[in-house]
């Protein structure tokens, strides 16, 4: 049997993850069992939603378990399989976790085709990330042709979909993002309309000149001071998204909104969302994103740490900002 290499959760983090958080381990692969499939991973997925499976708190989805596989989408082959609906060679994405190799049921799998992107990309705009921006724009903001949509950590894996989305829906897309760099990716590659470098100083100021008629729909991936900003400059019966709160998943004291009032005064309807709880709509968000993607009215970058054991380095930089397009870790 090959070697299966694992990342075990080691302990739980007390404020910022630390690579002592996790444990690289050795063990034979896995065999299947009646309707199970072995799969060797190709790629995995790093997203911000890992960081809240470390915490004892509960939340909308089961923790990660202290010495087990790290929970985390993959890509990868299927090696052996004991289900008809799967065959060696297969190309399938699962949340098999940081690992080499590993078993699932068939029904947890789904076969992607690599004709139509390379398979990295089911994790990200033709997966989970680009569902996601699909999902809470266009179904729960319901932005309209004309109207200002401002989205925090925008050349991110779901950021960076989300103002292209409005771009198609002929909206002005204005992203907050972290350095010039960044920025110039934001208008320049993916065309949004400005982009803020929070990094600058200047966050309110540098907002308001880039949306002068207020703010419409936000799409909200960072919370704290960058959102507490936002809500100065929401218009009457605007809509906020919330995406995600990454700049508050490592604190110890969570952040303090200070412009609450602004959701009141200005009637705003605020809905926090999680993915999973529409699997209905995945199907046409899948195939609307690929269609896109095909026509090439959506473009995409990806970071890519190379080895299983450079899984915990790019989490951490992950959390904190240091990657630019959707985290990965290739495995073979």
């Amino acid at each position: 049997m090959p070697v299966n290499r694992q990342i075990l959760f080691a302990s739980r983090p007390k404020g910022w993850v630390t690579e002592d958080n996790f444990r690289l381990v050795e063990s034979p692969a896995p065999s299947p069992a009646e309707r199970q499939v072995l799969v060797r991973n190709h790629w995995l997925s790093l997203d911000p939603y890992m960081r809240g499976r470390m915490d004892e708190a509960g939340s909308y989805a089961k923790g990660a378990e202290l010495g087990q596989v790290m929970v985390g989408g993959t890509v990868g082959e299927v090696i052996e399989s004991k289900s008809p609906r799967f065959g060696p060679g297969d190309m399938v994405v699962g949340a098999l976790g940081w690992q080499e190799y590993g078993v699932s049921d068939a029904g947890a799998l789904v076969k992607i085709d690599t004709s139509i992107a390379p398979a990295s990309c089911y994790l990200g705009i033709l997966g989970m990330p680009g569902v996601t921006a699909w999902v809470g724009l266009l179904d729960i903001a319901q932005p309209k042709e004309g109207e200002t949509v401002v989205v925090s950590a925008a050349s991110g894996a779901v950021g960076s979909v989300v103002g292209q989305l409005a771009k198609i829906r002929g909206c002005r897309a204005v992203g907050i993002a972290g350095g010039a760099p960044k920025c110039a990716y934001v208008t320049g590659e993916l065309g949004f309309d400005a982009c803020i470098d929070y990094k600058a100083g200047s966050l309110y100021a540098d907002l308001r000149a880039a949306a002068p008629r207020g703010i419409d729909v936000c799409f909200e991936n960072v919370g704290g001071e960058i959102f507490d900003t936002v809500l100065q400059l929401m218009n009457p019966f605007s809509r906020i998204t919330v995406c995600g709160l990454v700049s508050q998943y490592n604190l110890t004291e969570p952040y303090a909104v200070k412009n609450l009032r602004s959701v009141l005064v200005n009637r705003v309807r605020m809905q926090g969302f999680i993915v999973s709880d529409r699997l209905d709509l995945w199907p046409r968000a899948k195939a609307e994103l690929a269609g896109w993607l095909k026509a090439g009215r959506l473009r995409y970058r990806e970071c890519v740490a190379q080895g299983l054991e450079a899984a915990p380095t790019a989490f951490i930089g992950m959390l904190r900002g240091w990657n630019f397009g959707k985290q990965l870790v290739k495995l073979i």
